[in-house]
């Protein structure tokens, strides 16, 4: 029993990371008040540009994952120029963005012969003599690079939105755009800069999927974790923190599901893969019903900004 629950809690942080790093980048765009609901594309092209990139050079993980990131980005110019620049509807922009790209993917995969051919990838460092303790080593010094740096990542988010004079101008673009266009900040900017950052990290949790976790390339491989991910961001009220607990809590869902299946108990296989989502409904129904813990939701979320028609 000591076994089962050790091997669970160890890969919690694998499962956990897909999320935690798809609701940070989903905050930092939400906050400049472009409500992102393109986070299910973004993870397929950064999915697919992590295997695509590995394939072609024959290794380098790291550097796929950093492609991972740039190509999410490059394609979230195409949303940005949509809902800042022509100011079109953001929740249809968002729709329409997640079906580009889950067809630009699957088309891409194909004709590059990318699909189904496995990668090395990255694989778990143990930090000795730290991961020698047991339990404990297993279960916190014996992961893979992006787990061990999703916290600094975190870290660093949530002092720039917090504590630094770009977060302040970023949440005020946010809050009251009006405001802040007449305090000289550039709203547009700020908006098209916070969707491209927030879109790379999303695009870093989709070539987490590819590169780390199933080391290949399917169709369809996110498997709706965008949309949860933006279920998360709205469990966590917009806070980084919180997103991360959210996160870990999601982890250890799917996390129990292989290990379920591996120690040989019975249960209704289809039952175990609905889970996760099953807990996204209950989240959202929870965030509509209780009023615990203070909202950062941003009051202009979803309002496009016209200069021409400041209050």
């Amino acid at each position: 029993m000591l076994h089962f629950f050790v091997n669970w809690l160890a890969g919690t942080p694998s499962f956990a990371a897909p999320y935690a790093l798809a609701a940070l980048g989903l905050i930092v765009s939400e906050r400049a008040g472009v409500l992102s609901l393109g986070a299910e594309g973004f993870m397929l092209v950064g999915a697919l540009a992590g295997v695509a990139t590995e394939l072609q050079l024959g290794g380098y993980p790291a550097v796929a994952l950093l492609v991972a990131m740039l190509a999410a980005a490059g394609v979230s110019l195409l949303f940005a120029f949509l809902v800042v620049f022509l100011r079109v509807n953001q929740v249809i922009a968002g729709l329409a963005i997640v079906f580009f790209c889950h067809g630009l993917t699957s088309l891409m995969g194909t004709l590059g012969g990318w699909t189904n051919r496995a990668i090395t990838g990255l694989h778990e460092i143990a930090i000795w003599p730290l991961s020698e303790i047991p339990i404990i080593g297993r279960i916190f010094f014996t992961q893979d690079l992006v787990v061990f740096l999703t916290i600094p990542i975190f870290f660093l988010v949530n002092y720039v939105l917090t504590r630094s004079m770009l977060g302040l101008r970023l949440r005020s673009v946010g809050e009251n755009p009006g405001a802040a266009d007449a305090a000289g900040v550039s709203v547009s900017l700020y908006r098209l800069g916070a969707v491209v950052v927030g879109s790379s990290l999303i695009g870093l949790a989709g070539g987490y999927l590819t590169v780390v976790d199933v080391k290949l390339w399917v169709p369809d491989i996110s498997g709706g974790r965008g949309w949860i991910a933006i279920a998360l961001v709205i469990f966590a009220r917009w806070q980084p923190w919180r997103a991360l607990f959210g996160a870990l809590l999601f982890g250890c869902i799917e996390a129990l599901i292989p290990r379920i299946a591996a120690a040989g108990i019975q249960f209704p296989q289809y039952f175990l893969l609905m889970t996760p989502y099953l807990v996204t409904i209950a989240v959202m129904v929870w965030a509509a019903l209780t009023k615990f813990g203070r909202s950062n939701e941003p009051a202009a979320l979803g309002q496009p900004h016209v200069r021409e028609e400041r209050r």
